[in-house]
């Protein structure tokens, strides 16, 4: 007994050791931003109090500044388009973003700043501080700042009436232990980002429906929100209840309010129809959700709302309770089919001609990425895996338990296999999907894929084998409780790859070196 206890101890001092050693930085926005809807533009103000908790002393900040991204054919976003035949289609027409009328003051004193070295990163800013910013100590930044919008063809911009601002204010990059991440903008390849508070205030023409990341804070907004959402879950066959703003022709500034989230993006049309349920989680947290989608006849999206809880309820189940008190989905324009791209607590879902379970699977999927990717918050353009390939073995089997369907086979799996229990299904899916060539390894960074055909098919599809590699090893339940603890160690956090294998080996009990080393292999899993 006094054997144990002392490995116990042991044990316990490493874990609160490393956790002491563990830091990182700590970002509060205030905002203020108007849409023009007529210049498919932004005005906005920010204040952002930037904390270093780091052990180094700072002299600069490296700012994204994402919409000039999208200003000219020679920056990284529009290389990476041109140097891949299978996203060069997206460029057939568009209509070019920037952002504009920065004038960065830092503790009310105007602070300069200087390009990046890379000609190709415009959308890459370094903010010199004016005075060194020592460990613990805070720092406040303002700037006014004017974005127009792109035309939508990678996840930020307008079409169809629909605004989709994502990306859209200067975000400082990400300083951890291994040193600043100010990567450019990529259509291939996701983000990193502190987590922070955000407080934001959006005016917008009264007339419009708004859902963004956070709680909205205006009641009576809200209430009307809940109320017509309410109805059309109530009878989702009747012509549905919509929005009705007060005074149509005015503007309305709408406040949300959101804490230890790395990113906030907001969605506005006029044509949005709303739902409104709540769901309870098995702890009896209650969370509010929405979905908002256009108003067209025999549409999919009446049954969303049902979506959203389930994978909410599910992931929670499986990983660990969901941390937010919202959840919502948000259809797309009705002349892109990309899929989807995840914010913290709110989707947007472009799947126009999808099927009944292909929809429900593209939202669990963004859904998901509240677990990957927020309450996670893993490098997704250094580790694209950690996010996306964890995701999508969690789709994969929500596809299995509720439809015996899979969204890589589609109507291709043969009746016999849908008639199989779950787990006998899943292991038919696996069992076709190692057949695949699988050409690149699996932990590569993202703009370092020869295309965006290798890169989904490595972080998505060969991460999720690998996983399920794994799981047909030690079990289903063991393979649960190993995310669980990941989830319960890192929530809130950035976890590197190490980070997974050291919550893996403690839950499972044994040395995974070997299935690690997986994640660099080319070709087929052997």
């Amino acid at each position: 007994m006094k054997k144990y206890i002392t490995i116990v101890l042991i044990f316990f001092s490493s874990i609160v050791f490393a956790q002491e050693k563990y830091w990182q930085q700590h970002v509060s926005y205030k905002i203020d931003v108007a849409l023009n809807d007529q210049e498919k533009s932004l005005k906005g103000f920010e204040t952002i109090v930037y904390k270093n908790n780091s052990p180094s002393t700072l002299n600069f900040i490296w700012f994204h500044i994402w919409p000039n991204a999208y200003k000219n054919e020679n920056t990284a976003l529009f290389q990476q388009l041109k140097n891949d035949t299978a996203r060069a289609a997206k460029l057939e027409k568009y209509t070019h973003g920037s952002i504009e009328g920065l004038n960065f003051k830092v503790d009310g004193k105007v602070a300069t700043t200087e390009a990046h070295p890379n000609p190709q990163y415009i959308d890459v800013i370094k903010l010199k501080l004016p005075k060194p910013l020592k460990p613990g100590d805070s720092v406040s930044i303002t700037t006014d700042f004017k974005v127009k919008l792109p035309s939508y063809f990678s996840r930020s911009g307008f079409a169809d009436g629909e605004f989709m601002v994502c990306q859209w204010y200067p975000k400082p990059a990400v300083f951890d232990k291994n040193g600043w991440h100010e990567f450019p903008y990529l259509d291939m390849g996701e983000y990193y980002s502190d987590y922070a508070s955000f407080n934001v205030n959006i005016t917008v023409p009264a007339d419009y429906v708004v859902g963004a990341t956070g709680m909205l804070q205006n009641v009576d907004e809200l209430a009307t929100y809940k109320k017509v959402g309410a109805k059309n879950v109530a009878d989702r066959n009747a012509k549905p209840a919509l929005y009705v703003a007060k005074n149509k022709n005015g503007v309305k500034k709408l406040n949300y309010k959101i804490n230890n989230v790395p990113d906030f993006a907001w969605f506005a049309d006029k044509d949005f129809v709303i739902q409104y349920d709540t769901l309870k989680l098995e702890s009896g947290k209650i969370v509010d959700a929405f979905t908002y989608y256009h108003n067209k006849d025999s549409t999919l999206w009446n049954y969303s709302i049902d979506y959203a809880k389930d994978a909410t309820k599910r992931y929670s189940k499986w990983i660990g309770e969901y941390e937010y008190p919202v959840v919502q989905v948000v259809e797309g324009p009705k002349n892109n089919s990309s899929g989807g791209m995840e914010y913290p607590t709110i989707t947007l879902i472009t799947s126009p001609d999808a099927k009944k379970e292909s929809l429900d699977a593209v939202i669990a999927h963004e859904v998901g990425h509240n677990w990957f990717m927020s309450m996670l918050g893993s490098n997704e353009r250094q580790h694209a895996w950690q996010d996306e390939g964890l995701n999508t073995y969690f789709q994969f089997r929500y596809e299995a338990e509720k439809y015996r369907s899979n969204s890589v086979f589609g109507d291709g799996i043969p009746v016999e296999v849908q008639a199989l229990p779950v787990k006998e299904f899943l292991a038919s899916i696996y069992g076709a999907l190692s057949g695949a060539p699988m050409t690149s390894a699996i932990d590569i960074p993202s703009d370092k894929f020869p295309s965006s055909d290798q890169y989904s098919e490595a972080s998505y599809l060969k991460t999720a084998l690998w996983l399920y590699i794994l799981e047909d090893g030690v079990g289903r339940e063991k393979m649960d409780n190993a995310f669980k603890l990941y989830f319960n160690l890192w929530k809130g956090k950035h976890p590197q790859p190490e980070d997974l294998k050291a919550a893996f080996e403690q839950s499972l009990g044994i040395n995974l070196d070997k299935y690690f080393e997986l994640l660099k292999k080319e070709g087929k899993f052997q």
